[in-house]
């Protein structure tokens, strides 16, 4: 009973203080060991996701710029096999180009909703900004386009060690600014997860500033949108989210070379710096045991209180942008959910 007392108790008046004295200073909470079951409110197939080690090499950090190059090498290999049959299960087809200068896959639905044939998504992939190059990095907008029907350019932008910051950003704002000269941007939609997230709100601050069009609306999934490392479930969900695992490993390390020396706390970089005033209307995912929950809630807020039309969507259970997991449950509906978020805004 005492506990839910002190709630209604002023901020500077603990129980035992004497009311207008100066706040105490908050201690960090010891939590016990704990084991941490796999929950069964999620599907069987999810429940396995969810059940699965830690990736092999998380606190693994490269040390040089041939071994961030190895790694990148790395996670794309380890995408390639599997992209023939969620091509095929998905019923979509992927074609390279290149539009303004930079290398794209330009993903399509093999049965084009007549809804969405004049619309358009641009996609930027997600991975630290360090991350699957090349096609591997177009699986989410396969999703995107197999579950919700839409055509989507997926934005194979350069990447550190060679290209850090603002390169990424300059690649995808190309591509924005070619497509959106050609067709209605009220009729076009960004999005991404995780750096692909936060990607997707840095271009939005960055097409105010210079006076571009806005998209009608926007999906950042899992946004890292704070490369500080500030958030609480950056430290509540360590070592519970089994795929970052910890900011501790190369993903706090990818923030720094991906930055190259520039501001962390500069919005381009981390969005949650920037004015949100004016953004399109925005739908967040994530999931209950994401190391990025914190960042998802915050800039799910902070949309809010500029007057922002947001959606956020958590998924129980998921760790770091699991629902981009093929042929679960739970991804086609994450996907559906965002198909009619984009169709009541795009046009």
């Amino acid at each position: 009973m005492l506990g839910s007392m002190a709630a209604l108790l002023p901020v500077d008046a603990a129980p035992g203080q004497e009311a207008g004295a100066a706040p105490l200073i908050s201690a960090p909470r010891l939590v016990p060991a704990r084991s941490l079951p796999v929950p069964g409110t999620v599907s069987p197939p999810l429940q396995a996701v969810i059940g699965a080690p830690y990736p092999t090499g998380w606190d693994a950090i490269p040390t040089s710029p041939e071994a961030w190059r190895a790694l990148a090498a790395q996670s794309s290999a380890a995408v390639a096999p599997h992209l023939p049959a969620i091509r095929e299960r998905l019923g979509v087809t992927v074609e390279p180009s290149r539009i303004a200068g930079v290398n794209v896959f330009i993903v399509t639905p093999n049965d084009l909703p007549t809804a969405n044939r004049d619309r358009l998504l641009v996609h930027v992939h997600g991975g630290g900004y360090v991350l699957y190059p090349g096609e591997a990095g177009a699986g989410e907008a396969m999703l995107m386009a197999g579950y919700a029907g839409y055509k989507t350019v997926s934005v194979d932008y350069r990447m550190p060690p060679d290209h850090p910051f603002p390169a990424a950003l300059d690649d995808a704002m190309a591509v924005w600014r070619d497509l959106s000269g050609r067709q209605d941007p009220r009729r076009m939609g960004i999005f991404g997860s995780s750096a692909g997230g936060g990607l997707t709100l840095a271009m939005v601050l960055r097409a105010k500033a210079e006076g571009l069009p806005l998209p009608g609306a926007i999906a950042p999934g899992t946004p890292w949108a704070d490369l500080t490392g500030a958030g609480d479930t950056l430290q509540a969900n360590a070592y519970v989210d089994n795929v970052l695992v910890s900011y501790a490993g190369w993903v706090g390390a990818a923030a720094s070379l991906y930055a190259g020396g520039q501001r962390l706390t500069d919005p381009l970089l981390s969005p949650i710096f920037g004015d949100f005033q004016g953004f399109p209307p925005a739908i967040l995912t994530s999931g209950t045991r994401d190391l990025f929950l914190s960042d998802t809630v915050r800039v799910h807020r902070k949309l809010r209180q500029a007057g922002v039309e947001a959606s956020l969507q958590v998924f129980e259970g998921q760790s770091h942008a699991q629902f981009l997991t093929p042929f679960v449950p739970e991804t086609e509906e994450a996907f559906r959910e965002i198909a009619r978020f984009f169709a009541r805004h795009l046009g």
